[in-house]
Formats: C-alpha cells, sequence, structure tokens
C-alpha cells in the first residue's frame, strides 16, 4: 500500500490523498446491499426515514505497518481512537448500527485492501470500514479509509488523508464523512464545529461564556472569561470569526470576535440596544435587531465596520431574527405586526414581506435551512418545541416534545438540528441537544457545563 496522489492542502484544510489500489475491486453501481437480502437486492439508506437506522456496520481498530511514536501517541493508539471516532460518527447519525473497534476482530495492515469478507458476514455486517494509521518521515500521519460492502465483496469507497498528528480526529471526521456520503448520496457534516454559550452558576446570576468545539464536543475551550454576558453566536461562513451579542459595559452590542487573534471588534456604535446578529452568505453583511423609541427593527450593516446600516424592516412592533437563505437573495424573521408573534420572509432590501406561519401559539428565532428548502424555528404553545416549514409555510412539523426546546441551528448538509432543551424548575439547567428531520434521533451533545444557543458551523475546508 502507498500513495499514488496528494491535494496539496489549502489553510486550514487537510490533504486528501488518492490511495494507491492494490487489488482490482468488483465492479459495483447502485447502494449497500442488505446482509439478509438477496446479494441481488438492493436496500436505500434514506436519512428521512426513520426505520433506515438497522445498517450493521463493522468498525475493526486501523493497523499500522510498523509502530511509530508520533506527536500525538503511537501509530497502534492512533488507530483505534480513528476507528472509535468513526464508529460514534456513525452512529450519532442515527442511520447506522456500527459495531467496534471494541468486541470485533482485529485485522493485519496486509488485510486493510484485502478484507477477509466471511468474518464479517459471519459477523452479521452489512458493511465494513477498515483503514490504516501510518507515520510519515516529516513528522506526519497518513489515515487511510476503506469502505466495503460485505454482501458483495466490494470495495465502495477509498480515501487517504495527511495531517498533523494533532489533527488526527479530523482525519477520523473526514473517514466519516466520507462513509455517510457514499451510503447515504448526502454531503456530510462530521468534520464542523458548534460554538454556544456555556453557562455556570445559580439561575438568577448566570456567567455566560462564549465556547467552541468539534461537532462531537472534542477540542472544547473557552473564547471569552465571562465577565460579560454574551448570546446569540454565529459563525462565519469562513469560520475566522463568529459574530454575537455581549452585554460589555451593561450596553447590548453587536461584536465580532477574530478565531485567528482572539481580537474582539464592536459592529455598530448606536446607542441604542442591538441583538440577534446574523451572517449574510458571503461574510459581507451582518444583520441584527435594534430598539429605538419603542420599536424594534432588523437592520442590514458592513461586516467589515464603518457605513450607516440599512433598516429592513419599519412596521409598528417587534422586528427580531433575521436569517438570509442560503442564496442570500431572501431573509426569515419573526414580527408581532399581526398581534402575535409569526414568522415572516421578506426580500434581503426589505421588500414584499409576507406572512409565513398561521398556526397556534407563538414562533420564533427562525433559522433557513443550508439547503434552502426548510425553516426551522421555535414553536411556543404550552411548551416550547423545534418545528420545520418550507419557506412558504407548508409542511410544518414539529420535531420534538420536551418542556423548553429554543433556538434551532442547522448542520451544513441540513439534515440535523441542534437547539438547547432547558429543564423546569427552579434550578432549571440548559444542554444542547440534536434531533435529526425524522424527529425520532434525539441525542444531547457533552460539553463540559450547560450550554445554550447553539450555532453549528459550515463543513471544514
Amino acid at each position: 500500500m502507498r500513495h499514488k496522489q496528494c491535494a496539496p492542502a489549502k489553510a486550514g484544510a487537510l490533504s486528501i490523498c488518492t490511495l494507491a489500489r492494490v487489488a482490482k475491486a468488483p465492479a459495483f453501481a447502485g447502494a449497500l446491499l442488505a446482509l439478509t437480502a438477496p446479494a441481488t437486492a438492493q436496500i436505500k439508506v434514506d436519512v428521512t426515514d426513520e426505520t433506515s437506522n438497522d445498517l450493521v456496520i463493522a468498525v475493526p481498530v486501523m493497523p499500522t505497518p510498523q509502530v511509530a511514536t508520533t506527536a500525538a501517541g503511537s501509530t497502534d493508539a492512533l488507530g483505534r481512537q480513528v476507528a472509535e471516532v468513526v464508529a460514534a460518527d456513525l452512529r450519532g447519525s442515527g442511520l447506522f448500527k456500527p459495531v467496534g473497534p471494541s468486541g470485533v476482530p482485529g485485522i493485519g495492515f496486509a488485510e486493510v485492501t484485502a478484507p477477509d469478507f466471511a468474518r464479517w458476514t459471519n459477523g452479521g455486517a452489512a458493511a465494513l470500514v477498515q483503514g490504516f494509521v501510518r507515520a510519515n518521515p516529516g513528522g506526519e500521519i497518513t489515515v487511510g479509509c476503506y469502505l466495503y460492502d460485505v454482501a458483495l465483496k466490494s470495495e465502495l469507497t477509498r480515501a487517504g488523508y495527511v495531517v498533523q498528528p494533532s489533527d488526527w480526529r479530523r482525519a477520523a471526521h473526514k473517514c466519516a464523512d466520507a462513509i455517510y456520503s457514499r451510503l447515504s448520496g448526502e454531503t456530510p457534516f462530521f468534520d464542523s464545529r458548534v460554538a454556544y454559550i456555556a453557562e455556570t452558576g445559580p439561575k438568577e446570576n448566570r456567567v455566560k461564556r462564549l465556547a467552541i468545539m468539534d461537532s462531537d464536543g472534542a477540542n472544547h475551550r473557552f473564547l471569552t472569561n465571562g465577565q460579560n454576558i454574551v448570546l446569540t453566536p454565529r459563525f462565519s461562513p469562513d469560520y475566522k470569526s463568529i459574530v454575537y451579542l455581549s452585554y460589555a459595559n451593561k450596553r447590548p452590542r453587536i461584536y465580532i470576535y477574530e478565531l485567528g487573534t482572539g481580537r474582539q471588534r464592536l459592529v455598530t456604535e448606536g446607542g441604542a440596544a442591538a441583538f440577534a446578529p446574523r451572517w449574510s452568505p458571503d461574510g459581507r453583511t451582518i444583520l441584527y435587531s435594534m430598539s429605538q423609541a419603542g420599536n424594534t427593527d432588523i437592520y442590514a450593516v458592513s461586516a467589515a465596520g464603518g457605513g450607516t446600516p440599512r433598516r429592513l424592516t419599519s412596521t409598528p412592533g417587534i422586528n427580531v431574527g433575521g436569517s438570509f437563505s442560503p442564496d442570500g437573495s431572501k431573509i426569515v424573521f419573526e414580527s408581532d405586526r399581526s398581534g402575535s408573534q409569526q414568522l415572516y420572509v421578506m426580500n434581503a432590501d426589505g421588500s414584499n414581506q409576507q406572512r409565513i406561519s398561521f398556526g397556534g401559539g407563538r414562533y420564533a428565532t427562525p433559522e433557513w435551512s443550508p439547503r434552502g428548502d426548510l425553516i426551522a424555528f421555535t414553536r411556543m404553545q404550552g411548551n416550547f418545541r423545534i418545528g420545520v416549514m418550507t419557506p412558504g409555510g407548508q409542511g410544518e412539523r414539529v420535531l420534538t416534545n420536551s418542556w423548553q426546546d429554543e433556538a434551532p441551528t442547522w448542520s451544513p448538509n441540513g439534515r440535523v438540528i441542534q437547539f438547547f432543551r432547558t429543564s423546569q424548575g427552579r434550578g432549571g439547567k440548559s444542554s444542547l441537544w440534536q434531533v435529526d428531520l425524522t424527529g425520532v434521533n434525539e441525542r444531547r451533545l457533552p460539553t463540559p457545563v450547560d450550554g445554550s444557543d447553539p450555532t453549528w458551523g459550515p463543513l471544514l475546508p
């Protein structure tokens, strides 16, 4: 086994390699076969089908051709850790049932490209993920990743990633992304990051800090020190900055945190309270809401700073929470102009404002899907629940059913929604959760302290 070709890595990106094919794989066309189905029958992994999460995928420890010490540990130890992350990602998607690396047979390095399919067939696996971790002379490591159809004894996809040892988790997420895409036909989402508000202390005096972590909760770090309350963060499209609301000097205003330098800068200098910031898809504009003379409206301002903000709404009442469509042509927001809090869509210049929600109760925190097909929102009718509807207001579905779920944010592929949940009672705690569009794969995200206001960034390069 050897490298055949590695694409040069851009800044912040992983170098992706084409791995040499050492044995000709049988021709394959179509979706993965189920283990229990005849060899000519096909099943389809449907991300919108709540019954399709029973595809068993074996993920053994990834071997190394030669045990070597790296800055992140030995290559044989990394082989187990990479397999653990891949299995955890696939399990968290709700579409698959990965088994391993614990409890499944180990494999030798030579077996990576020549699987013993009979072993995995007897073990009940429909698919098999094998790979390797190798130390390179320059101090980097290569993580190889292969996906096989066990019933057809065929290779479905392969990929290799050259990374610094400290980036081994990103290589594992990329491997899981490649598997997810090959089996589901969807764009992936594992190699991405989440920012949120980390909360500590009593409910009446909470300390709220801006924090960032990988999509699975790893590599967690705090960005602000908690001296000022911060809320509603959002990643810039290029991952270089986070826009958020801060109560610095006891004035709610919009700031940008630059991830590369740690520098924070004020977006607008206006004296009125500003909140609910959102980026445009090209990263050049920031929407925010501002209260003046008893009225709240939505404004747009250059993300670079300077210039006069453009006022996009002007009706009496409260207009809040703009979120751009993926092409930047439209904005969804909430308004109480009709007498109750409802969702509206307007053109990016503020024209053609149309109400799209008409159900009972109130609607808030709308967020346009990166696919453009749906809008997620918080529906307040008794309890707070997370729901979705089309941009035209059709097909409304409620996905969660708890006491207080709010503030949805989309996965990069628009198939999973994160939100935060607050428990009942005077000491109610908040935590981060996510649910897919079927509404059944609901799970809590690990955070070291309580969490609220999550924002899910785009797929990393």
